[in-house]
């Protein structure tokens, strides 16, 4: 098993070169069409995901630590998943514009820009989290786990929110 320092080098990597990766190859596009039927499917994934970090949250209140690790692994899992169907999209497809007006286009940018701040804040939080519990320090695991939990929530519900309310423009 790898020690709190080797976690530590892989989890500031990590949190460096995911949001600098995706920052990157939004000015990459790559002549292939990938279909228009992507950003449902990773909206769905958004969506398990908020309900796995909700049962693994009742699991592990329950005292369910096997289901509540399971469950946990599995979020990290949907979210990696959604993140390479995220960049696989939006690099082989030209950005659409919002198109709503007034309130809703307000609402529309308060849950993106939230949204876009908080995803790139969970990646060390989440991963310290899980850190901690590998290395079975679960008083440090709870204490970061409490931050990270709703902040992960709120992405991967808003992730479902900004699908909803762009989705109508698709195909403008």
């Amino acid at each position: 098993m790898l020690s709190a320092k080797h976690h530590q080098k892989i989890i500031t990597a990590l949190s460096i070169l995911i949001p600098l990766a995706v920052a990157a190859l939004f000015g990459i596009k790559i002549n292939a069409k990938l279909p228009l039927f992507l950003p449902p499917i990773y909206a769905s994934i958004n969506a398990l995901t908020a309900v796995v970090l909700i049962t693994a949250f009742w699991a592990i209140k329950n005292g369910k630590r096997t289901l509540h690790k399971t469950l946990m692994k599995l979020a990290i899992g949907l979210s990696s998943l959604f993140l390479v169907l995220y960049i696989a999209y939006h690099i082989t497809s030209n950005t659409t514009p919002f198109g709503g007006e007034g309130f809703i286009k307000y609402t529309y940018y308060f849950i993106l820009i939230t949204h876009i701040i908080l995803s790139i804040a969970i990646i060390p939080l989440v991963l310290i989290s899980f850190s901690r519990a590998l290395l079975n320090n679960f008083i440090a695991h709870k204490n970061i786990a409490r931050i990270a939990f709703p902040l992960w929530l709120y992405v991967a519900i808003s992730g479902v929110l900004v699908y909803i309310l762009i989705s109508p423009y698709y195909l403008n």
